[in-house]
């Protein structure tokens, strides 16, 4: 049962899948749509999913379920993972790089890979402040209040 995100209730439980580069419009288009329509019919053992779906920065699809309506079961979350597959083949967009790290930086979403993380840092690309996304969150108050936080307070802080 899809509803806005905003409607979700904060201990929603969310799973953030983030792109190697900023979508298109239409790749932005093509992924909304498909997510809706999979939230739409996104169940768990028979009974709907109360859930949203949201791209944040052009770069972060975010899939959210309320799980005070129906608990997300092993099943529907594979589901989900397969429909983010299918966007991959589709849109030739990786969304399960995991070597990748994104901040914010100018206003702008830079991503870094794990190998020249240390490098970004000691050149001063990277600093204590630097606004880094946490994609571990795990419900929409922790997406909220958790997602975007300065690197110094990640484990990328081993590298100040």
């Amino acid at each position: 049962m899809l509803v806005s995100f905003e409607e979700l209730s904060e201990n929603a439980r969310v799973w953030i899948y983030q792109t190697g580069k900023e979508l298109s419009s239409e790749e932005k288009q093509v992924v909304e749509s498909r997510a809706k329509v999979f939230c739409e019919g996104w169940a768990a053992h028979g009974s709907p999913m109360k859930c949203s779906a949201k791209i944040f920065h052009n770069r972060f699809l975010v899939l959210a379920a309320d799980e005070d309506y129906t608990k997300a079961s092993g099943c529907s979350i594979d589901s989900s993972v397969h429909m983010v597959q299918e966007l991959e083949k589709q849109l030739g967009i990786s969304f399960f790089d995991r070597t990748k790290v994104a901040f914010l930086l100018n206003d702008e979403i830079y991503v870094e890979s794990l190998n020249k993380l240390k490098e970004s840092v000691q050149d001063g690309v990277i600093k204590k402040e630097t606004i880094t996304f946490n994609n571990t969150v795990s419900n929409k108050k922790e997406l909220e209040s958790k997602w975007m936080v300065p690197a110094e307070a990640t484990w990328i802080s081993r590298y100040f």
